[in-house]
């Protein structure tokens, strides 16, 4: 027995090895040492490898590909994207949803930065409420330079210079041509001197090497916090002098600089001012001059050093309305690319959102369905502001590329012209970590059990509400959302849930009747037959079904016959584009099936819910009903609570 487990520790012991062996050996192939004319050579075969900042970042975007979706193939995509160019940047894909707009702004900057127009002098600044994701997208960049290959640097440079500044500037137009690339930028003081004391002013015999970007050793990624205003050391930003080396150089010489400021070691890379506005004016001078100058202010004498970098700042809307308010600060504000990051707006989306922070946690709990889509609706209708055109809810299902039914007819507003009603649709509201909070309160409140349904989520959320510091009007208008709105969509939901588990193969009668349906709709249109699967026998149109099925979402009378013809025209050119068709293609008809379902076990699942006593008949019903919930996935503990509150909520007596 001690033989195996040395056996297999030895085993692992060589896996272990070989990995450290083979990353180790990797990274060796990858690094590069050598004289600045060497570089000249490779630079000679790939002239990729000398490229700025913005232009690295884009191809950093750009490499891990962009996809056109054919938004008119998607009648969700067409609804909510009608007329408009629609990318999928794989690089963001597996990490944000529902942010195209802001992520296409994003890029829109890389590419015209890359291309050395004026947004390469600019600073990308993203606006948006807490928790909509600005802090992630930054992240995510500065992850993404971490993955890239390594880039030449003046070796010994402390802000990782680019090599080819080492070429004087009277050589430097007959380089470009031979290069094929356009030499930007010069060195800085601590390298100047070394080249004149150490190298004689022999720049090709200068060495280089390559370097790794790297958030924790400071090498391509500055970042730089809320400073103190009353306490603001520039040294944050573009360093100092060491005065431990003042009793050995005289204040003037450069080898007393201490280039590690933010600026300084962002250069190659980027920069984060985060909650930028929380500064002072004159501390984000620098910053300007680092975009629009492209150089910043040396510490102590020693002039103006050169820096490529890409600055990306952030901040809340109230701070950023309040600097813009200031037209003191119009030079800084012109430096400024914009960014929009609202919260999320469609439902479909901000599921994924929370499935995603889930999947990366350790929550284990077993979660009941429509769970995540309960507080997801709570987030969005938060988020949306009210219209006379339709309610939150009908807003809601609009945002998410839904059809709306309405008496039969399908609702006929438009997408874009309710975003274009209001200008800050999602600038407010309930951010996501509020909703993590409150799934993680419903898990502690029920630990025995382990599992969180609908029902102690939104009691959570009410309680949250209740206890948290929103002004009064707005904590009465999430209370209200939470308690009439998500209590009333729930019942909808749970009323079909209990049907789909009373009502046995529940998408297989659903498709019976509605191929019923269109057999006899079929005919009543063409005046012609419906033939008898059973007796092949022609016989005429049951108009009688017919009603059955329209009466379910108030189509009646006259309406009918518009109704029916309305739905074998759609399903028609659905099938004639090799479409499959399915009782769910037609959202009114849809609907009207599923309530005709609903509608026939309706009084069966009313007794047996809400009976103090059952008999064995409706015991094996009841039995085999929550049997059929728990086989949905609802888990065990959950099924009782959710029957109860079914019993005292749906089928009112």
């Amino acid at each position: 027995m001690a033989e195996n487990k040395s056996g297999k520790s030895s085993s692992a012991t060589a896996e272990f090895r070989a990995i450290i062996e083979k990353d180790r050996d990797t990274r060796q192939k990858n690094s590069w040492k050598g004289t600045c004319l060497e570089y000249l050579e490779l630079v000679k075969a790939d002239p990729g490898i000398a490229q700025l900042a913005h232009h690295r970042l884009f191809e950093m975007i750009r490499g891990e590909g962009i996809e056109e979706i054919k938004v008119e193939e998607d009648p969700k995509l067409s609804r909510l994207f009608k007329n408009q160019r629609l990318r999928r940047f794989n690089f963001f894909a597996e990490e944000f949803y529902g942010m195209e707009n802001t992520l296409q702004a994003v890029v829109r900057y890389f590419h015209s930065a890359a291309l050395r127009g004026e947004e390469s002098r600019q600073v990308l600044y993203l606006v948006g409420p807490v928790g909509s994701g600005k802090s992630s997208l930054v992240e995510k960049l500065k992850k993404g330079l971490e993955t890239l290959p390594p880039i030449y640097v003046i070796d010994g440079c402390p802000m990782y210079g680019e090599p080819l500044h080492l070429i004087p500037r009277h050589l430097r137009k007959e380089f470009e041509k031979m290069l094929g690339v356009r030499i930007e930028g010069d060195i800085n003081p601590s390298v100047r001197h070394r080249l004149k004391e150490e190298f004689k002013g022999k720049w090709e015999d200068y060495p280089v090497r390559t370097i790794e970007f790297s958030r924790r050793a400071r090498v391509g990624v500055g970042v730089v916090p809320p400073v103190d205003p009353n306490n603001q050391d520039t040294s944050v930003l573009i360093g100092s002098e060491d005065i431990s080396k003042l009793d050995r150089y005289s204040e003037g010489d450069p080898r007393v600089l201490d280039l590690s400021g933010a600026l300084n070691i962002g250069n190659r890379g980027v920069v984060e001012f985060i909650e930028v506005f929380k500064n002072e004016t004159e501390y984000l001078h620098a910053m300007i001059t680092a975009t629009q100058e492209k150089s910043i202010p040396a510490p102590g004498r020693h002039g103006m050093i050169y820096v490529d970098t890409c600055i990306i700042a952030h901040s809340n809307e109230a701070e950023w309305k309040k600097f813009k308010a200031d037209h003191t600060n119009e030079a800084i504000l012109d430096r400024m690319v914009v960014v929009k990051v609202p919260y999320n707006l469609r439902l479909s989306e901000e599921v994924k959102i929370y499935k995603k922070i889930i999947r990366q946690s350790s929550f284990k709990a077993d979660i009941a369905p429509h769970t995540i889509e309960l507080a997801s609706k709570f987030a969005i209708l938060t988020r949306l502001e009210s219209t006379n055109k339709c309610d939150l809810m009908t807003k809601l299902k609009l945002y998410n590329g839904e059809e709306v039914v309405e008496k039969g007819k399908t609702k006929k507003i438009d997408v874009t012209e309710l975003r274009e009603e209001v200008k800050r649709e999602g600038m407010d509201g309930i951010s996501t970590r509020f909703i993590m909070k409150a799934l993680d309160n419903a898990l502690s409140d029920n630990i025995e059990a382990n599992c969180i349904h609908p029902l102690n989520v939104r009691e959570s959320l009410i309680k949250m509400v209740k206890d948290a510091d929103f002004p009064e009007d707005i904590k009465r208008h999430r209370l209200e959302i939470l308690r009439d709105i998500i209590h009333k969509d729930y019942l909808e939901i749970l009323e079909k849930e209990i049907t789909k588990a009373f009502v046995y193969s529940y998408k297989e009668q659903a498709e019976t009747l509605f191929q019923n349906y269109l057999d006899h709709a079929e005919a009543y249109v063409t005046k012609g037959k419906v033939n008898d699967s059973n007796t092949t026998e022609e016989l005429a149109p049951d108009e009688g079904f017919l009603k059955s099925i329209e009466e379910q979402i108030a189509i009646i009378g006259t309406a009918a016959d518009g109704f029916r013809q309305e739905v074998i025209a759609y399903l028609w050119s659905i099938g004639r584009r090799g479409e499959k068709v399915s009782y769910e293609s037609y959202e009114p008809l849809k609907e009207a099936i599923e309530k005709k379902l609903m509608a026939s076990v309706r009084d069966v699942s009313r007794i047996i819910t809400k009976a103090r006593t059952r008999d064995s008949e409706q015991q094996k019903k009841y039995d085999t009903m929550v049997e059929q919930l728990i086989a949905n996935g609802y888990p065990p503990d959950s099924v009782d609570i959710i029957l109860k509150y079914a019993a005292n909520h749906l089928w009112k007596d």
